[in-house]
Order: structure tokens, then sequence, then C-alpha cells
């Protein structure tokens, strides 16, 4: 990969105390999500780029600076690094004003521009008519604006930020997922954002990273980590659901297809990792892959991996219902999130039979051992 002068290279290795091994490059302009559960490694690794807490190895360098090296005893601080840094419940200083918490971040700026330049950023995040009011006095959402036109007044090589819309209702959630993606397409830094959010990292990251017990289990494109995950240990952060065993029965290297059975079905996937013939493999297949037939009449005549299911249950949730549906004559149990107006259309009713199709471009095979 060709680098430019302000992107984020990272390599850490450490075993004590904490475990974390982490490989990449975040590009300027760029929003990196790194996802996983609690005590995963996430805050440790943000901890780690901004300088508050040293990595036993390794190195880490933005564009041209050489932020922290191992070998060669290079440790730059937190001020040095210039960095955009957001905790998690924002680090507000409850006595100060919305004002006056952006100035404090102003430290690097003359102290007769620092008014100036805190009042612009207040407007730039939609905040120009509340610069006197102290964090009581503002809503969730307000207090995270306040914490991210702090960060980004700093004019940082790149900005950081810990769970950023963990502390706020979902409409309010909603409107800032709107804001950064603004904002986004102003700022030429590499983004990093830490969230134990699926949905967000795919509504918002341009990259994801996915980590667990301080490993990285995958990096890449989000749709490509949804769709083409390593491993089932990935595909159930991804949080998948329908992973099923299968065993091949044939492969079509030229037309990158493999047969392969669940029960005594046969399926096809579009994609032919090398396997033998009746070698167990297991396969994923996403929610957007799993095509639902109405109950009154049947339209699937033309889909490949045709299989008869009954309703165990339609679980409406909103906008969308959870369907649970048992494979007649297997048992496999598919999960599926419909959208609840589909439902309604399709006539799906817990105890009812009817048909499903898995479009075979979704379904992946899982990485199984090479065979002898």
């Amino acid at each position: 990969m060709v680098t430019r002068s302000d992107d984020l290279i990272c390599h850490i290795s450490q075993h004590a105390p904490i475990p974390l091994e982490a490989h990449f490059t975040c590009r300027a302009g760029e929003v990196l999500a790194v996802v996983g559960p609690s005590g995963g490694g996430k805050t440790t690794l943000l901890r780690m780029i901004a300088g508050l807490t040293l990595p036993k190895q390794g190195q880490i360098q933005c564009g041209d600076v050489l932020w922290f090296d191992s070998k060669h005893s290079v440790s730059l601080t937190p001020q040095q690094r210039h960095i955009g840094y957001m905790p998690q419940h924002f680090g507000l200083f409850p006595h100060l004003s919305a004002l006056e918490n952006v100035i404090a971040g102003l430290d690097h700026v003359p102290k007769a521009q620092r008014r100036q330049r805190a009042l612009d950023w207040l407007e730039r995040v939609n905040l120009q008519g509340l610069p006197d009011r102290l964090p009581a006095q503002l809503s969730g959402g307000q207090r995270q604006r306040v914490a991210l036109a702090r960060a980004l007044a700093r004019e940082p090589a790149i900005l950081l930020l810990d769970e950023p819309f963990s502390a706020v209702d979902r409409e309010t959630r909603e409107r800032l997922y709107i804001e950064l993606a603004r904002l986004k397409q102003q700022l030429s830094i590499p983004v990093i954002m830490v969230t134990h959010d699926i949905h967000e990292a795919l509504l918002l990251a341009d990259k994801m990273m996915l980590i667990s017990q301080g490993q990285m289990l995958q990096h890449g494109r989000p749709f490509e980590v949804l769709s083409h995950p390593h491993d089932e240990a990935v595909a159930r952060q991804m949080g998948l659901r329908n992973i099923f065993d299968g065993k091949v029965v044939e492969q079509d290297i030229e037309r990158n297809m493999t047969w392969f059975t669940l029960g005594e079905e046969l399926i096809v996937s579009d994609s032919a990792p090398p396997l033998a013939i009746g070698q167990a493999i297991r396969w994923v297949i996403p929610n957007q892959g799993i095509r639902f037939n109405a109950i009154s009449s049947g339209r699937l005549c033309k889909s490949l991996n045709k299989l008869d299911v009954l309703i165990e249950s339609v679980l409406v949730m909103g906008e969308s219902s959870r369907v649970i549906a048992s494979v007649i004559g297997i048992g496999s149990v598919i999960n599926a999130d419909v959208p609840t107006h589909l439902v309604d259309k399709l006539g799906l009713q817990a105890k009812m039979q009817t048909t499903i199709a898995l479009k075979s471009e979704q379904i992946h095979i899982l990485n199984v051992p090479l065979p002898n």
C-alpha cells in the first residue's frame, strides 16, 4: 500500500499486562471502526495510539513522524502527537462553560486567538447559541458536540473517538451519525472510532477491525467483513446467526461454485475455496441473503436453494420483526430480521409453513483446514 504523509501506521504487540496484537493502517480522511466486546482491548489500543499507555513492543507512525518505536526507545507524549481525543463520557470540565471547555483544548494557539477559534468550532457543530452553558445544562447530544468541537479545534493529526455515541439516546445518536458523516467529508485526517455496535461501524466506517481478547480477527471494508468473515468467531462477532454444518458434494472451480448438503438438502454457493469432496464444512448466510415466500402463493419458483420451513415465532420489534423458522425434515433453525411491513404483506405467522430461498451469492463457506 502506498501511504500518504498523514496516514497512521500502527504495529503493536504485547502479551502482558493486557494481551494485544494490532497491525493496520488508517488513511487520512478515512474512518476506521475498532469493533469488539467489552474487555477485548479496544480502549487500550486507543490509549496506546494517543500515548496515554505505552505498548511493550511495536511502532506507531503518523505520516513522516515516528510516535513510538520500542526498538529505538522513541515515545512522544500525547501533546507531542497532537491528537484529538474524545473519551467515552466526553471528559468535559463540569465547572467550565461550553466555550471554556473548547478553549481548554487550545493551549497550542496564541491566547488572543483562542476565544474566536472556540466560537468558530462551536458553530461548526451547531452549538453557536450555547457558549455560556455548563455541561450540566446541556443535553447528552450537546455535550457530545462540545467534546467533539474541543477535539477538532486542536486541528489534530488524528481524531480518536471512544464509544462516541454510547451516552446519548437513540434519536440524538441518529442525528450525530449524520453530523459525523458530514464532518468526515471535511476532515483530511485519520479517524479511529472504538465501538461495540456493529450497526455504527457499518453505517459510518470506511474500514473496520474486529478485535477480541486482544487479537485482531479481521480487518477490511465493513461489507466485505460482513459478507466474507474469515471464520466462525468473526461471523458471530458480526452478529451472524445462521451458521450451519455441511458436507461438500461437488465443486466447479471454473464457475466458482460449490455444492454441499444441509441434512438431505443440496445447497449451492457462488464460491469455491479449496475443498475436498466429502469434506465437512461450516457455512454462513447473512440476513439479507434469505428470501421468504408468501404463505398464500409461491413466487420462488426460479430460485436456487429452496427450503420448506415451519415458522416457529414472529417477534415484532418496531419496524423490523425477528422471524425464527425450522427447516422441515432437518430441524436446522433459520433466524431472520424481516421488515415488519413485509411480514404483514407475506402473511408470516407462527405455526405456518412456507418456503425460503437462500441466495447463492450470499452464502459464504468459512475457512477450514486445507485437504491433505
